[in-house]
């Protein structure tokens, strides 16, 4: 009977883990900030994609991060950003050729460690 009780509150404990991990990968929880940020409206870039870029990036864990990250690549002219969390790297495309130093620069103060560039 004991062992019956103990594997119910494991299992409990459990369900309420997972529910509280997805909730955080989705971005519906925040470990920044205290509240979710309303995502601005995705950058659209005028003009013909010369170069893609996949940016590395250590630090990101919540939809906030993500939204940070893109706000600050998206800053850069000429730049679009997509961040994918769960593989902690940026998908920049540009529209005119972009230095890996004006990414780092970018990036630099945010928090957000930028441990490799390379090309799509």
């Amino acid at each position: 009977m004991a062992t019956a009780i103990v594997g119910v509150i494991v299992l409990v404990a459990l369900y309420f883990a997972f529910k509280g991990v997805i909730k955080h990968w989705r971005g519906e929880s925040s470990c920044c900030s205290g509240g979710a940020i309303t995502p601005p409206p995705k950058k659209e870039l005028k003009g013909t994609i010369v170069d893609t870029k996949i940016v590395d990036i250590e630090g990101m864990t919540c939809g906030n991060c993500k939204i940070r990250v893109e706000q600050a690549l998206d800053s850069i002219d000429g730049a679009a950003a997509e961040v994918n969390l769960h593989r902690n790297h940026a998908v920049v495309k540009m529209t005119r050729e972009v230095s890996d130093d004006e990414i780092r620069q970018a990036l630099a103060g945010s928090g957000y460690t930028i441990t490799g560039i390379h090309t799509k």
